[in-house]
């Protein structure tokens, strides 16, 4: 096998692995998907992905890592968060990713909630309404921010292949 292959095997591999890590909190999602297509077209010769598409991706990329920053922070801001019920929401998900898809679905809220609640929130009913909405709207935060993660990679994934193709 020439090695030329190896490389796409590999720029293949990377993507892969970018798109379950859209998902999952543990991998570097849209930047591995970038460092496979940027592998891929270095295998190429640039030949049929050159510099301009590059920067495109390589934009997008950014724009998904402001994506993930932001997501979960202005839905939790949004809702009157702490910084611990914050903090709280991004343990969560490391932590649900063990317990597979209802693990990453849980484990944000619970994080954020858990957060809320060592914040200080009284343990009555409005401390408890005020930290179930903060743990809500953190989560809903991270889901929108997978989504618009999801539809990133699919628009880098289509100018990638775009360009290869055309």
């Amino acid at each position: 096998m020439p090695v030329t292959s190896l490389y796409y095997i590999l720029a293949g591999l990377l993507m892969l692995a970018g798109i379950v890590g859209i998902v999952l909190p543990a991998l570097p999602g849209l930047p591995l998907v970038f460092a496979g297509m940027l592998l891929a077209a270095w295998a190429g010769g640039f030949e049929k992905v050159g510099a301009g598409t590059l920067v495109a991706l390589g934009l997008l990329t950014l724009l998904s890592m402001a994506v993930d920053f932001l997501a979960a922070t202005l839905g939790a801001r949004r809702a009157g968060a702490s910084r611990l019920a914050i903090v709280g929401a991004m343990i969560g998900t490391l932590a649900g990713a063990f317990f597979g898809p209802v693990g990453l679905f849980v484990g944000p809220f619970v994080g954020a909630l858990g957060g809320e609640l060592m914040h200080g929130r009284r343990l009555d009913a409005a401390g408890m309404g005020q930290a179930t909405r903060v743990g809500f709207a953190t989560w809903l935060g991270l889901a929108l921010g997978i989504a618009l993660k999801l539809m990133l990679a699919l628009a880098m994934v289509g100018l990638f292949a775009w360009a290869w193709f055309h």
